[in-house]
């Protein structure tokens, strides 16, 4: 299935921009499945070689911590961590506790820190009041990040529906050339929202979610020099892949987006720093690429996604199997 116009990278990923490392951690036991997903920005210590970044809330149903520093500052300074809901403070503790060991042998000591934590809630196929999600599983998640990871139930999307179909973590990416050089655009999704009658690539049996409820995570990466304002007009554009996929963003659905480059700023004096942007017309690349990208990715977290049930004993269909049986 061709996704836009645009070429995308060689895996595909949002490791295709260089230097960004994804790690999953994924929990079944008994009534839990359920996980954490870790996107890592760059190889550098984050907190000491902070990126340029921006944040977005279409619908503000969600806990996402980390946003507010972001959007004033316009950087990132930690790796972004994804999970369900109740274990968002968990998850928060277990990532400050990795910017204070790292950045402490590193010989710096961290007195303050803005973890971003991105969260669904998974409530339907996970015991979520169990909260299984601690610092062990996030420091899993860290250790085990690479350029190639798994996609579908795993790690953060293990216990996602989306559409009304099992969901999960998805991504991919697309290639542009500006001016002779290549650049990159990748998303990562965590998806978790949808209605059955809404979803606009194949006929499934509406089930009893009457409305687009639920929440996505929409994380982009990019190596192109963006300033953070340039980054947020870039993120807004994923949710043209929401809409191209049927959503109609919800009361009930929490969509965050969350962008950062690794394009850095010059130092040319110990006060002063000087950063290469974008022009604006060029942007248009950018916000074509954020669209396919964010539609692909949230495809291939349904694609790769197996046929799973609630906890009540609800079947939850899987899309690629319905697309089979579809011919």
């Amino acid at each position: 299935m061709q996704i836009g116009e645009m070429r995308h990278g060689p895996r595909n990923l949002i490791t295709d921009v260089p230097g960004v490392t994804v790690g999953h951690c994924t929990v079944d036991r008994g009534d839990n499945h359920t996980g954490v997903t870790v996107v890592m920005p760059c190889p550098d210590n984050p907190f000491t070689h902070k990126l340029t970044a921006a944040s977005f809330v279409l619908n503000g149903f969600g806990k996402t911590t980390g946003l507010i520093q972001i959007d004033e500052l316009g950087t990132l300074e930690t790796p972004i961590a994804l999970t369900n809901t109740l274990n968002v403070g968990l998850v928060h503790n277990a990532v400050v506790s990795y910017i204070i060991d790292r950045s402490y042998r590193e010989g710096v000591i961290v007195r303050s820190v803005n973890p971003v934590v991105c969260e669904c809630n998974d409530g339907g196929i996970n015991c979520i009041q169990k909260r299984a999600i601690g610092e062990k599983e996030v420091l899993e998640a860290i250790t085990s990040a690479s350029a190639d990871f798994a996609q579908g139930a795993v790690g953060a999307g293990r216990g996602t529906v989306c559409y009304g179909l099992k969901g999960g973590i998805g991504s991919s990416s697309r290639i542009m050339v500006i001016d002779g050089v290549t650049y990159t655009l990748g998303v990562l999704v965590q998806s978790n929202y949808g209605s059955s009658r809404d979803l606009r690539i194949a006929e499934i049996p509406a089930d009893t979610q009457e409305t687009d409820q639920g929440s996505i995570i929409l994380i982009v990466a990019t190596d192109l020099p963006l300033s953070s304002r340039q980054l947020k007009r870039v993120i807004k554009r994923t949710s043209v892949g929401m809409a191209r996929l049927g959503s109609y963003i919800g009361h009930g659905s929490g969509e965050v987006m969350i962008g950062f480059t690794t394009s850095r700023p010059v130092q040319i004096s110990p006060h002063v720093y000087s950063c290469s942007v974008l022009e604006e017309a060029q942007l248009n690349n950018a916000f074509r690429a954020a669209g396919e990208a964010a539609e692909e990715a949230i495809l291939q977290s349904m694609l790769y996604a197996d046929e799973d049930q609630t906890l009540d004993g609800k079947k939850v269909g899987s899309l690629r199997q319905l697309l089979n049986q579809k011919g």
